[in-house]
């Protein structure tokens, strides 16, 4: 049997037979999906213990949203950076500090004696979660390289960024119940043992731009624009939209983005090489991340709101209550990536599924104070779990396919990127407009009469729902414009090395 060598110094051949690699592959698929597990899981797993880490700790109402603001800014900002080191110094190098470190930061969190020490492990979390995250869907796009393989592969790392935030919900409420709100943190480390030794043992450290330099005024012009982005929005939900702590920051950070731009055209090393953002479909697919991150906040956190302080279900019962959306979602990862945009193109599928997502929420705003779960929230729920299915397995796919080697670790994190600050986006936005809609409402009303209280929090989530639609919906739209017809080929120039 003849043997070839790899990029990346490995033999294959009589030395490593193709199913033997194979079998590899999906392994690696395994521990790069259970790492990003643990990075998704975090940005919604605290919130359901968060009144009790609360009561314990005994950090005041205003100070509680940084809980969960800590850990968006950091990784917001440093996700471009932590996608570079990445390229410049190993995938695997990156993945297995970004999974002690994020191990580690959460035991510190676990083990918090004040509201300080909380707040500083969030923030450490979110940092290596954006030197953990890139590195992971690069991991899986160097990996991949086979058409079909690759859109399984990615069915699976979409489904699971898609429906994580469920799953943290679930995960966070059986811990809170059953244990205590400090293990919805230390659960991490025992995820952390595991996918590290799957990459201790599976991966190889190649490093494809290592010729290359980190740019320094570029990582410093994007990481400053992100968190004023994100840090803006984040306080649009406790200030007013005309108070300068919000808009200010939004001017900020646009001028500062504005800035890392231009200087992306200049730069001998770039931070986020322009070809990456050039090419329509993946532009597109950068888009249609953003909004399914915007528009899946109304999901997530409306109805939470809804089904435990309207229907009175518990935190366990909540999080169960998400798991037919989180299968819907999958089976839809699975038969978009590997079946519609393979025969149909992305043009077709991701705007389909933008749509039914759309009709997923527009329907969802039939909820009442007397509705009941099986007949008011469950169908809205698969329907808008098989939408969101089409769409984000897909985007990610489209979004890092066919980019050079030494540019998968940036063009990840770009995905990863635009998902957060998606979110940013669509919880400010939706909490103002839910907040406003709740204050019309009680207009020359009673404030005190119970159950004019409760219809004022039913208007609040439908309107947020309806909104939520409308992301959708226009997502549909720009999708349909953007992405250009056809069925996508695989550049096989472009297409990177295996790296196992």
């Amino acid at each position: 049997m003849s043997s070839k060598t790899l990029t990346d110094g490995t033999r294959t051949g009589a030395e490593q037979p193709p199913s033997a690699a194979s079998a590899k592959k999906w392994w690696i698929l395994a521990v790069v999906a259970l790492a990003q597990l643990m990075v998704v899981l975090d940005a919604t797993i605290v919130n359901i213990a968060l009144p009790s880490a609360q009561a314990d700790l005994g950090f005041s109402d205003g100070n509680r949203q940084w809980i969960v603001t800590a850990y968006a800014l950091a990784f917001a900002s440093l996700l471009l950076l932590g996608g570079r080191i990445a390229d410049l110094f190993g995938r695997k190098t990156a993945f297995l500090v970004g999974v002690v470190g994020f191990a580690a930061v959460s035991a510190l969190g676990g083990a918090a004696t004040n509201f300080e020490m909380l707040v500083t492990a969030r923030a450490l979390q979110g940092a290596f979660g954006a030197l953990l995250a890139p590195a992971a869907l690069s991991l899986l796009n160097t990996t991949f390289t086979d058409a079909k393989e690759r859109a399984r592969a990615f069915s699976v790392y979409g489904a699971i960024a898609g429906a994580g935030g469920a799953v943290g919900l679930l995960l966070g409420g059986i811990l809170t119940d059953a244990l205590d709100w400090r293990w919805t943190l230390y659960v991490n480390v025992a995820i952390a043992v595991v996918a590290f030794a799957g990459g201790w043992l599976l991966l190889s450290n190649h490093r494809d731009a290592e010729n290359s330099k980190l740019d320094v005024p570029g990582t410093i012009l994007v990481a400053a624009g992100l968190f004023s982005l994100v840090y803006g929005f984040s306080n649009a939900e406790t200030h007013d939209w005309d108070s300068a702590q919000t808009w200010g920051f939004l001017i900020v950070g646009g001028v500062l983005l504005v800035a890392f731009a231009w200087w992306q055209t200049r730069a001998a090393h770039p931070l986020l090489p322009l070809r990456i953002l050039l090419d329509r479909n993946r532009a597109a697919s950068f888009f249609a991340v953003l909004i399914s991150g915007a528009g899946m906040f109304g999901v997530f956190l409306f109805l939470t709101y809804y089904l435990q302080l309207n229907l009175g279900f518990s935190p366990t019962k909540t999080g169960v209550a998400f798991l037919p959306m989180v299968g819907a979602l999958m089976v839809a990862a699975q038969v978009g990536t590997t079946a519609l945009v393979p025969r149909l193109g992305p043009k077709a599928v991701i705007p389909l599924g933008f749509a039914i997502a759309a009709g997923g929420m527009a329907w969802l705003t039939g909820i009442g104070v007397g509705s009941h779960y099986l007949s008011a929230v469950l169908p809205q729920l698969v329907i808008t779990g098989i939408g969101l299915g089409l769409v984000m397995p897909p985007a990610m796919q489209m979004a890092t396919g066919g980019v050079a080697a030494e540019d998968a670790g940036v063009a990840s994190a770009t995905v990863n990127a635009m998902q957060q600050v998606g979110g940013s986006i669509g919880t400010a936005l939706l909490n103002t407009l839910a907040a406003s809609a709740a204050t019309d409402y009680l207009a020359g009303k009673d404030p005190t009469n119970k159950l004019v209280q409760a219809q004022a929090t039913i208007e609040s989530y439908t309107t947020a729902f309806w909104w939520s639609a409308g992301f959708f919906a226009a997502g549909a739209l720009i999708a349909f414009l953007l992405f250009r017809r056809g069925v996508p080929q695989q550049d096989a120039d472009a297409a990177p090395v295996i790296h196992m």
